[in-house]
């Protein structure tokens, strides 16, 4: 990821992820900030028509007889950005290209904007959906509705060389009183207060670059993103390595993160029918191979649905 996990959102960041240097904006303060920039972004740029809400909602419709589907991007390395060239690439756009093509939509136009204020932006109509990986929990699933998940993936930390504090979790992270970071609406944030970090002494960056310069320069002990991004990110280091993946605890449980699709909570249409055909990749082998070239491999496909990440 380009940012560390796929974070993102106007709701409260606890419980799970995926930006901002400070030592402790309460969360309210943080929501509050948030919010504002969406609305900001909304008034300063032209919007779809208010969808019908009754039978699921007539997005698909309007969307087929465009030709062009309004990506949200967070330009997270993987999940969805912009390349040297220019070009609109990552998990999520590569595979909504696809999905789309399937459903009559012989196109995608990124819309880029910040991690935190993708969910805002789509509930402003300044996008269709949000195709960012973004981490499917229950907070979130209070304020849009979600595909399931097009991948599972664990945590791991940015250290520097040699792991000298021994920081393996989030426990090792308190216990040593680690100097730690994460990303603007990172699932870690959540991670590591639960297990007993302050959450005003986190350090927020913007991303995982961000994070591992704040490591490298030891304005930081320990960044905390998924464990693609991480891994990705530490690739030109010298200066600093990533840990092992492993599970956070939440609700005293090791728990398994699985990033998808958000749309506006009016378009169960949509949302059915994209649903469908990321089954029909799931099912023929499509779906790793398009998510192959971005680092995903096996381990990082699933069969969890949204529903079970939602709480329900």
């Amino acid at each position: 990821m380009a940012s560390g996990s796929r974070a993102a959102m106007a709701p409260p960041l606890h419980p799970y992820r995926r930006r901002r240097e400070t030592s402790g904006p309460s969360r309210r303060s943080l929501l509050a900030g948030v919010a504002a920039l969406g609305a900001l972004g909304a008034a300063g740029c032209s919007r779809v028509p208010t969808e019908a809400s009754a039978d699921g909602g007539d997005l698909l419709d309007r969307l087929r007889a465009a030709g062009v589907a309004r990506l949200g991007i967070a330009g997270e390395i993987p999940f969805g950005y912009i390349d040297k060239d220019g070009e609109l690439t990552g998990e999520a756009p590569e595979l909504a290209k696809v999905i789309f093509k399937r459903l009559g939509v012989d196109r995608v136009q990124p819309v880029p904007t910040e991690f935190g204020s993708l969910i805002p932006g789509l509930n402003s109509q300044q996008f269709d959906v949000v195709a960012a990986g973004m981490y499917i929990n229950p907070e979130r699933c209070e304020q849009v509705i979600f595909s399931d998940p097009d991948y599972q993936m664990l945590d791991s930390f940015i250290v520097r060389k040699g792991n000298p504090l021994g920081l393996h979790d989030y426990r090792d992270v308190v216990e040593k009183k680690a100097r730690f970071a994460t990303g603007t609406g990172y699932a870690e944030i959540a991670y590591a207060v639960e297990a007993g970090y302050a959450e005003g002494d986190i350090l927020i960056v913007p991303d995982q670059v961000a994070g591992l310069n704040a490591v490298e320069a030891g304005r930081a002990d320990v960044f905390a993103g998924t464990a693609l991004t991480t891994r990705e990110v530490v690739k030109k280091s010298n200066k600093a390595e990533v840990t092992e993946p492993f599970k956070p605890i939440v609700d005293g449980e090791p728990h398994v993160d699985g990033g998808g699709f958000a749309f506006r909570p009016t378009e169960t249409k949509l949302r059915d029918a994209f649903n469908a055909e990321l089954r029909a990749l799931k099912e023929s082998g499509e779906l790793l191979r398009i998510l192959k070239p971005f680092g995903f491999t096996e381990d990082e496909m699933t069969d969890m649905t949204a529903k079970e990440l939602c709480g329900g």
